[in-house]
Parts: C-alpha cells; structure tokens; sequence
C-alpha cells in the first residue's frame, strides 16, 4: 500500500548527507570540465575554485542557519517563508528542470564510458542500462539509498586521494620519471595567470557548474534525525572536503603538464595516470568515470523527486505527487523522474551532440539563481525568527549581501556568455513560463479562496 505526503523515513545519517552531496558536486565537472577550466585560466584558476567554494561557503552556512530556526523543513521551505508562494513554486521547478537536465546528462555520459568495455552495444541501451540502475537505487529505502550513494561517491573520493599522492611524488621526484618537473609548470608558459585575471573570471562559468549540487544537503533536512543539531558540523566539513578534492587534483595537474599542453581529447587525470606508467591506467580511470556520473545521477534523481515530493505536499505540484511507498520513497516522482530519463536517453540517440551543448550550462545558471534566492532568504528571514537561531552567519548582513552581489555579477556573465546563448536562452524562456504559470496559478487560487469565503458569509 502506498502511503501519503509526510511519510518520508528519517533515516540519512551525517556520512550519508556529507557523500550524497560530494556525490552530485564531484562528477564530470571535475573529471572533464578541469581541461576547460586550466584552459582557459592556466595555474590561476585555482583561485576560481578557491573563490567559488568560498561563495559556496556563505550559502550553505545561511542555509544551515535557517535550518536551526525553521526544523523539520528544507531549502524550498526557506525561500517560500521569505519570498512567498510565487517564488518558492518558480525556483522549485527550475531546480528539478537542472537535475533532470543534469540526470540525462550524466547517463549518457555513462552509457558513453561503457562504450570502451562493450564497443559493439549501442549507446542508448548501455544509457538506458544505466538510468534504468539509477532508478531502482532511488526505489530502495532512503536508509538503502544513502548506503549506495555512500560507497559510489566513495569509490571517486578515494581515487582522487590516490590521484593526488601519485601527482604529488611526481611533482617532486618521489617516483622517479623521465622529468621531474617540481614547481616549474606553475610559472612556466606564460606564469600563474597566463591569460591575466580576466580568464580566472571566465573560468567561474565553468567552476559554478562543478560546484553545483552541493545545495542537495538542503533537501535531506526531511530526512535527517536531528537535522538541525547536525548540520552546521556536516557543512564545516563538507566545505573543507569540496575545496581540496577540487583545488589540491587541479595543482596536480598544472604541476605535470605544462597547461598549454593539456589535451582535451580524454580527462586530464587519464593523462596524469598514464604519465605514472600505470599497467592499465585508462581502464582504472574509465571505472571511476564511470562512478562519477552514476554517483551524480543519482543524488540527482534524488534531489528532483524530493523537491517535487515538497512541492506536491505544499499544492504547487500535482497532489499525487507527494506519495510514498512502504519504504518512504516518493514513488509517483521517481517514476516521473525515470520517464524523463528514458526520454533524454532515447534523445540522445537523435541528436547526442546538440544535446550536451544545450544542457551542459543549464546547471551552472540554475544553481546561481537558487543559491542568490537561498542567500537572500537569510537576509530577509533574521529580522524575523520566530526562535534564536543556534548557529549564524557571519557579519550579517554585509557578508551575505556581498556574496549575493558575486553570485549575481556571475550570472550576469552566464547571460553575455556568447558560447552559453542556446542554454541561457532555454533557462530563461523555461523561467519565464514557471513566472507567468505561478501568477496564474496562484492568482485562480486566491479567486477560489476568495469565493469560499464569500459564499460562508452568506
């Protein structure tokens, strides 16, 4: 028997909150998207990934804010207390359209990887395979769901630990090669900031695409015991992990190969472990390609079906929307979710190429628009907690409101970005229809409410 909204089991446990996030934040954006970044900025951009997980920093700290003030609610809740229904029902479709975007995404970036263990199975069956995986994880008991997610994010986390030590002995003659390069690649080939610090600017379109999904944390709330008490000590931790797992692999990197000279035909960490003479080094790294994007898929999936599991039980989806099965899974969305996905992969098939150039920045403008919407919560909300928060931003308002500022001069450059014209084109034209539909929406509302009340008065 399948039950009703409410029934969501909370059964996430720290570990799994802090892996399912890392889970959907390291994903292609690192394993393919670091050649276009050192591309396009050099050494220097480290200090995009340094500045973006700061950015993020902020965010999550005044999500987790709202969390000690506001129990048993999640990320779409904050922005629906401080903006109203309108706004709540606009950024939680918007938020489900990048997942989804981004779940199609990564299961053909997936059933592509298969392709070079099983060359002669066609693309759209290895993808559909792989959605066809991600879906049933999803159907599992949450307490199951985040066990998977736990050793799938696991599997690339450990890889990157044994990616840096490997580029680090070679950096510095630990392991002996044909030349060891030390610190010269950092300075060499034009120095840190090869393209000056306009190309670090550049390079943050790229950056805030890799660093999306850590704003997944806000949406386990529903699920975690004691989620308020817990999170402020997950976030510290998470932020910490998020910003070595992406700048200490990208040192690695610059520090082997000259960034002039970085192929963009296969991942950098492909030629960084073929530079370690590894027997069967693509093989290793193509299984971790492979972890990646389904570990990203999967807190993908999860994160569209419960915000549309939120957004069913708050009437601004489809009622039948918010129903769970015995194991607390919110059947009805995961089910939506998966026709999507078999849509997107068959998609693919028609036009794979044109697919990836439309989708692939949709998640980068998305989650700036979600995380400008969560910082302007908390700017908005403090003034007027009903409880004293037990855990608070730091430098109210200044902090945050700065942030916002960032977050928004980054966006800006998403919308002049002539390369983006075709994916910010379809953000905005899907932003405009949810704008328009939630006037109408919520305006038919208020009319019917309005006539309720007149007809109990007479």
């Amino acid at each position: 028997m399948g039950q009703t909204e409410g029934s969501l089991q909370k059964k996430l446990k720290p570990r799994h909150i802090s892996f399912m996030a890392m889970g959907g934040v390291i994903g292609t954006g690192i394993f393919k998207g670091s050649a276009e970044t050192i591309g396009l900025a050099g050494p220097g951009v480290i200090v995009s990934y340094v500045v973006a997980g700061l950015l993020l920093l902020v965010v999550m700290a005044a999500m987790t804010e709202m969390a000690t003030v506001y129990p048993n609610r999640n990320m779409k809740d904050f922005i629906r207390e401080a903006f109203g229904e309108k706004v709540s029902f606009t950024m939680g479709w918007m938020y489900c359209f990048m997942w989804l975007s981004v779940c199609v995404i990564e299961v053909i970036a997936a059933g592509s990887f298969l392709q070079y263990w099983f060359s002669d199975a066609p693309l759209w069956l290895l993808s559909l395979v792989c959605a066809a995986f991600i879906i049933i994880i999803n159907l599992m008991s949450v307490g199951t769901f985040g066990e998977f997610e736990f050793w799938l994010a696991g599997i690339k986390i450990a890889m990157i630990i044994i990616f840096i030590v490997l580029g680090g002995c070679l950096i510095f003659g630990i392991i002996p090669s044909d030349n060891t390069p030390y610190l010269q690649n950092f300075t060499n080939s034009g120095g840190f900031f090869p393209n000056g610090w306009t190309s670090v600017l550049s390079a943050m379109l790229v950056v805030m695409f890799s660093y999306g999904g850590s704003e997944l944390i806000g949406l386990t709330l529903n699920e975690t015991e004691n989620a308020e008490r817990l999170l402020p000590k997950v976030v510290r931790n998470f932020i910490l992990r998020i910003i070595l797992f992406f700048t200490l692999p990208i040192l690695v990197i610059c520090g082997l190969i000259p960034w002039n000279q970085l192929g963009s035909e296969s991942s950098p960490f492909v030629q960084v472990l073929s530079a370690t003479g590894l027997s069967g080094a693509a093989h290793i790294m193509n299984f971790i390609l492979v972890t990646a994007v389904l570990s990203a898929a999967n807190s993908g999936i999860y994160g569209a079906s419960r915000m549309l599991f939120s957004m069913a039980a708050a009437g601004e989806a489809p009622k039948s929307l918010a129903k769970t099965n015995r194991k607390g899974s919110p059947v009805n969305t995961l089910l939506l979710c998966a026709v999507i996905l078999l849509a997107g992969s068959l998609l693919g098939l028609i036009a794979q190429d044109q697919l990836f150039r439309i989708l692939m920045a949709v998640p980068g403008f998305v989650v700036i628009l979600v995380w400008i919407c969560i910082a302007l919560s908390q700017l908005k909300l403090r003034k007027q907690y009903p409880v004293k928060p037990t855990f608070k931003v730091w430098g109210y308002p200044y902090v945050t409101g700065f942030v916002v500022l960032c977050l928004a001069v980054i966006a800006t450059m998403f919308l002049l970005d002539s390369q983006n014209r075709i994916s910010i084109g379809t953000c905005l034209a899907v932003l405009l229809i949810l704008i328009v539909t939630s006037f109408i929406k919520f305006r038919s509302n208020q009319l019917g409410n309005r006539g309720e009340n007149t007809r109990s008065e007479n």
